[in-house]
């Protein structure tokens, strides 16, 4: 188990979970909400870094969001930069996959001073991922209108707990390489729930404009960069695209992965961590 706390900030109290040893390292989703369980991407990470697994604005315990515009990357950001200055710590690193992958960057692009490095894995660094024909979230691909229906309903208060879990279930199936992966995950200790508003800000207002490929020639710390080879929502072209942007980072392809490569590939992924040391 993950040990709870929660801390005050010049921004409002957030909620954040630790464990492991070693060099601070946070981790966090644009959407999702963490507790005690933690989380089968951050777990890896414990065996080399201090981990602070953080809850977002508007994440169970976490600040409550009083404005959409207060869940923007940029505002994420100075969330972020204020709990670490709130722990004291001058600088750590940061890991996202996913949406949390485009925080890495972002976070890589603004703030490189309170960085060690990053690692961002199976994202994008810009909106154009969602056109691909091989994402889910293409209108030219065959599970999008599905995708968008099942968005919508894990927006929906009104959908009971039941419903979500299938929900989230089928959503999670298009994004695995294996069934029996995701069965398998599902038995684990595991937190990672979705929240509708943060999603709903992203896909309607945040990604729309989201492109930072221009920027990222600029970032010269440490960045590790993985992809799934058949990552159903940010195609594996778009994590190709990062490490070729970024000066000197390093690119890790998962051959036998999907969205979730340290899931899927677990040793693997595990090697790929002890790389980021």
């Amino acid at each position: 188990m993950w040990e709870t706390n929660s801390i005050e900030t010049s921004r409002g109290l957030f909620e954040y979970f630790v464990a492991g040893n070693g060099v601070p390292l946070a981790i966090t989703h644009f959407y999702m909400e963490f507790n005690s369980r933690g989380n089968l991407f951050a777990n890896p990470f414990t065996e080399d870094y201090k981990v602070f697994l953080i809850n977002v604005r508007g994440a169970a315990n976490s600040a409550k969001v009083e404005d959409d515009k207060q869940l923007s990357l940029n505002e994420v950001i100075l969330d972020l930069e204020a709990i670490r200055e709130a722990l004291g710590l001058e600088k750590w690193a940061f890991a996202g996959h996913s949406t949390g992958g485009m925080l890495a960057l972002q976070y890589a692009v603004e703030v490189p001073q309170s960085l060690t490095k990053v690692v961002a894995g199976c994202t994008a660094a810009s909106k154009v991922y969602a056109s691909h024909p091989n994402s889910i979230y293409s209108p030219n691909n065959k599970n999008y209108p599905r995708i968008i229906e099942i968005m919508e309903l894990l927006n929906n208060p009104t959908v009971l707990q039941e419903e979500r879990k299938k929900l989230d279930y089928e959503w999670a199936l298009m994004s695995y390489y294996s069934e029996e992966k995701l069965k398998s995950a599902l038995m684990r200790p595991n937190s990672g729930r979705t929240i509708g508003r943060n999603l709903d800000y992203f896909r309607k207002v945040e990604v729309q404009n989201f492109d930072l490929r221009e920027q990222l020639a600029a970032i010269q710390i440490p960045t590790f960069v993985f992809a799934g080879k058949h990552d159903a929502q940010c195609p594996v072209e778009f994590g190709i695209e990062i490490a070729n942007l970024i000066p000197n980072a390093s690119l890790t392809i998962f051959e036998k992965s999907n969205h979730n490569p340290f899931i899927e590939e677990e040793e693997k992924f595990e090697d790929f961590v002890k790389l980021t040391i």
